[in-house]
């Protein structure tokens, strides 16, 4: 079985048919989907869809896209939504924090905020991270060094080998998807190849990061498992033994999914 550390079930492209996507993964192998949180105003929703999924799971934070529309109150809101949580087997953690430099016209001062603070909630619940790392991991290291948040997952990370390394030193794991599947995305592929399996991950970000055999259309969490074929043979081992190795990273990355089976 696999699990998809990194899917926005929550999200509008599924309205029309989330319950089918949802059966339609289970199906396919996959146990568990870590469903992120993005903003105070779906902390709720997430938490009611993991409930409701086989296999749901769910992180709260403020997503770095989100923090211009987000007022520090949102921290409050936030510090209260996990403490209602911490009871709940299906809470996992942190997440979707971070940092952005991708995107143009995001204010860095107000990014680090939110990301700060939210680490410093991370560090006073002793809970893991989901970390948006987009052209930040530099930036994002440094703010779990600062906090000394040492577990969690790099989502869809893209970086250098010696920032994944330095990721792997700190503790955390990183998540790879639908990007590995693109013959082009060399650098990618060969972090997926070379890292350590221990260190790996893996994730649909769906709707978003749709593996070569849907390129610009939605993606959906029933694709872990033929995008952890791809890994698989990236790394020359069976698919068997990379489900089962990932499936472990990822309850070591979020300790709490192995508190229920769903």
């Amino acid at each position: 079985m696999w699990i998809d550390t990194h899917c926005h079930l929550d999200a509008s492209e599924f309205d029309a048919d989330r319950a089918t996507v949802a059966t339609a993964a289970r199906e396919a192998g996959v146990s568990r989907i870590v469903i992120p949180g993005v903003a105070r105003e779906n902390f709720a929703t997430v938490r009611e869809l993991a409930q409701r999924v086989e296999g749901g799971a769910y992180a709260l934070g403020i997503h770095p896209l989100y923090t211009p529309g987000a007022h520090g109150a949102d921290l409050d809101v936030l510090r209260l939504a996990i403490e209602a949580s911490l009871d709940d087997p299906r809470f996992v953690g942190l997440g979707e924090i971070g940092l952005d430099y991708f995107v143009p016209g995001l204010d860095d001062e107000r990014q680090q905020f939110f990301f700060s603070e939210q680490l410093k909630l991370a560090r006073e619940f002793d809970l893991p991270v989901i970390c948006h790392v987009r052209k930040s991991q530099d930036q994002v290291l440094k703010g779990l060094r600062r906090h000394a948040v040492h577990r969690g997952i790099a989502h869809a990370f893209n970086g250098s080998f010696q920032q994944a390394q330095a990721f792997i030193d700190h503790g955390m794991h990183l998540g790879f998807g639908g990007n590995l599947t693109f013959e082009r995305a060399l650098q990618i592929r060969r972090l997926a190849a070379q890292l350590p399996i221990e260190a790996i991950v893996v994730e649909t970000d769906a709707p978003d990061i749709s593996p070569s055999w849907l390129y610009r259309q939605r993606n959906t969490p029933d694709q872990i498992p033929r995008i952890g074929a791809i890994l698989a043979e990236l790394r020359g081992v069976s698919e068997n033994e990379l489900a089962l190795g990932t499936t472990a990273n990822a309850h070591a990355a979020l300790p709490r999914l192995a508190l229920s089976s769903g």
